[in-house]
């Protein structure tokens, strides 16, 4: 909506209306000019860019694409967020995760900008008889501590009280969440545990400690099984509603029930979906409240973690970009606190540098960059009300699936959930291994000169449920073949780039070519001849003139000279002597493999 000033001066006022379909002719002539002949509104789709769940970012977005009324902070339908005041009393609570028993590193992380502490308790994390020592030294009445203990919740939460009472902490002044997630559990370690447990202590939370929350409904076993933006706030809507039926059944009310729970979810370096899926996530949560009869106990209180699927282990210093982003993305989507992963988190236990660098994210973006003290500053904008709208219709057509399954429970143990998600990831997989999806450092600007970065192992995680994918997976897999063989023989496997004519012509398909074999782990080599580069294999760089002049002559050379293939960078043609193309969107994982395997690189 446009506010006119007092003096009913309006800037635009003296240049005339623009209609839509005039906006379309001119785009279509442009596009005429690249050999698209396309009129009209397929003009305007041309230029748009397909999401997950059937959605499409267009071109343009104007007061056409109104989406319904996104209300008022603190507010049903909580779109624009769950209180009032938003974050900008002090900024979003900064939460860092801690899976060893280490106290020096908790108290380092709270005296330098941590505000809670996630905790990874049991097994695979902090041993519940080590969590007094953990927390030795930890005001507890000011750092809010949230627990992950899987099969553990019960006895961890035990602990955790039992340290309230031993260190004074008044029950009305303990703050955070005893983490009970049975059915999160069971997505990651195909395990379940009792709900009855988690029903008791929820009713002593909700009885006796009103700054305590009893459950997390965690989304991250969706977002980390490959699961889309939509899939997540499915499955999270569906484990959050059987949680409410679990403990209205055992004597909660509707508004006790909804007070019980924190939803967590993943942020990508997406930042424009990741607001929209926030905003979207709250005004679901109201939908169902209002349904279940309880419309002011529907403002969600979220917890948005930095995603690990987008951590890469090769140039992990690119890791800090995208966390930056992602965190930004988190605090401008209203989420109530953030974890931003250390930078290595995907090598192992991060150092003391990579957990500095993390929270210093989050102090950066709410203490220099002001980012906290504008309420959902996206708000308003055609283009994030509209995709807020569209993720949530597709959200919720999700839980009406998961719904229709039989509920959460069942959809995980009859395995239409995972494959489900396995569907939608295999999609992706296409995407990344044709680098329609780059990952910069990985499969685009490699660095294979790179000293790699060592960490400490971390406890291994909880498996044996959903599986944990990776954005850099394949990528990985030829890198750590290149790797074997450097390790054996002493070198890389080499391909030589066969540059035609001046650099004008061949100096953009080389660079291509360039990139496209080092995210295999091969050293390209463009200097000297070939005899002189140790390869096997050379690539034609070039343009198509000179392509259709010397490509078949040169092809000739290099197989004479010890070849046994040639491969052209450029879109396939009929070029005797070529065995292969490599192009923009050809399947680069699919041709690095091929490639690695006729070299003998196992």
């Amino acid at each position: 909506m446009t506010v006119l000033p007092d003096d009913g001066l309006e800037l635009a006022g003296e240049f005339p209306d623009v209609p839509h379909e005039q906006w379309q002719r001119l785009v279509a002539g442009v596009l005429r000019k690249s050999g698209k002949d396309v009129e009209g509104a397929e003009a305007e789709e041309a230029l748009s860019t397909a999401l997950e769940d059937g959605l499409r970012t267009r071109p343009l977005y104007t007061a056409r694409d109104a989406a319904p009324e996104p209300g008022l902070p603190g507010f049903a339908p909580f779109v624009r967020g769950g209180r009032a005041e938003g974050n900008t009393v002090g900024g979003w609570d900064v939460r860092q995760r801690h899976a060893v028993a280490d106290n020096a590193t908790v108290l380092a992380d709270l005296e330098n900008g941590v505000t809670s502490l996630w905790l990874t308790v049991g097994e695979d994390g902090v041993p519940v008889p080590s969590l007094g020592k953990v927390l030795d030294g930890v005001y507890l009445d000011l750092a809010p501590v949230v627990l992950d203990a899987g099969r553990e919740t019960e006895p961890a939460a035990r602990e955790l009280l039992r340290l309230y009472e031993e260190r004074s902490v008044a029950r009305d002044g303990a703050r955070g969440n005893l983490g009970a997630d049975p059915l999160g559990h069971e997505a990651r370690t195909g395990q379940s545990y009792g709900i009855a447990p988690v029903a008791d202590l929820a009713r002593l939370c909700a009885g006796e400690y009103p700054g305590l929350r009893a459950l997390t409904v965690d989304a991250l076993p969706y977002h980390e099984a490959g699961g889309s933006a939509a899939q997540e706030l499915g499955c999270s809507l569906a484990t959050a509603v059987a949680y409410l039926r679990d403990l209205t059944e055992a004597g909660l009310s509707v508004e006790q029930a909804c007070a019980q729970m924190e939803f967590r979810y993943a942020a990508t370096a997406d930042q424009f979906l990741t607001i929209a899926k926030l905003r979207a996530a709250r005004r679901l949560w109201a939908r169902v409240a209002e349904a279940c009869g309880a419309p002011r106990a529907g403002a969600q209180l979220q917890h948005v973690v930095t995603s690990p699927v987008m951590m890469t282990r090769r140039d992990p210093w690119v890791n800090m970009l995208r966390t930056t982003i992602a965190t930004l993305a988190a605090g401008a989507g209203g989420a109530d606190s953030v974890t931003v992963l250390p930078f290595d988190h995907a090598l192992g236990l991060p150092d003391a540098f990579a957990r500095r660098i993390a929270r210093n994210t989050s102090t950066i973006l709410i203490e220099e960059s002001h980012l906290s003290r504008v309420i959902d500053p996206a708000g308003g904008s055609w283009y994030v009300e509209r995709l807020t709208d569209e993720l949530a219709q597709a959200g919720w057509e999700f839980f009406r699936r998961i719904e229709r399954l039989g509920g959460q429970a069942a959809a995980l143990r009859s395995g239409d959930l995972g494959r489900d998600l396995a569907g939608t990831w295999a999609a992706r997989t296409g995407k990344l291994a044709k680098r329609r999806e780059p990952i910069t450092g990985v499969s685009e600007f490699p660095h294979l000169a790179e000293k790699p970065v060592v960490r400490e192992p971390a406890p291994a995680p909880r498996s044996g449920g959903l599986p944990r994918v990776r954005r850099d997976e394949a990528y990985e897999a030829l890198r750590a073949r290149s790797d074997a063989h450097l390790a054996a023989t002493g070198s890389r496997p080499r391909i030589f780039l066969a540059a035609i004519g001046p650099a004008a012509a061949h100096t953009a398909r080389l660079t291509f070519a360039s990139n496209l074999f080092q995210a295999g782990g091969i050293e390209p080599v463009a200097e000297g001849t070939f005899e002189e580069s140790g390869a096997s294999e050379a690539v034609l760089c070039s343009s198509d003139a000179l392509y259709e002049e010397r490509a078949e002559a040169v092809a000739g050379q290099l197989k004479a000279a010890g070849a046994a293939q040639v491969c052209l960078a450029g879109r396939p043609g009929n070029h005797p002597g070529v065995d292969s193309y490599v192009f923009a969107g050809c399947d680069a994982v699919a041709v690095l493999s091929a490639t690695l395997d006729r070299m003998g690189v196992s």
